[in-house]
């Protein structure tokens, strides 16, 4: 193996490590914001993955970058709609309308 890529695996396995040390000390009330902060993160990933796909040269470059597009992109659509979720739930309920209000 090359050193650049036993570098790039190194930085990689160190990321997924810290990713997960760092998301499993939230709360779990700030979960949803935490990911609907994230879709601002995958979008920029999105804008990778097809930059990547647009330079590839070889067909592994090429799955790789389709993959992490099509899985930046899962995150986005999954986190609006956690987000929208999210949202409505701080909306006011509709008062409900009382019977001698409509007698008049």
């Amino acid at each position: 193996m090359s050193l650049p890529l036993v570098i790039e695996v190194t930085i990689l396995v160190l990321a997924i490590f810290l990713g997960f040390e760092v998301i499993s000390k939230v709360p779990a009330m700030l979960h949803t914001p935490l990911m609907s902060g994230t879709n601002f993160i995958h979008g920029i990933v999105i804008v990778g993955a097809i930059l990547v796909l647009g330079y590839a040269d070889d067909t592994f470059t090429r799955i790789i970058g389709f993959v992490a597009l099509v899985l930046a992109a899962a995150n986005v659509v999954g986190g609006w709609f956690v987000t929208d979720r999210m949202l409505e739930m701080f909306k006011r309920r509709p008062e409900p309308r009382r019977e001698d209000d409509s007698e008049r």
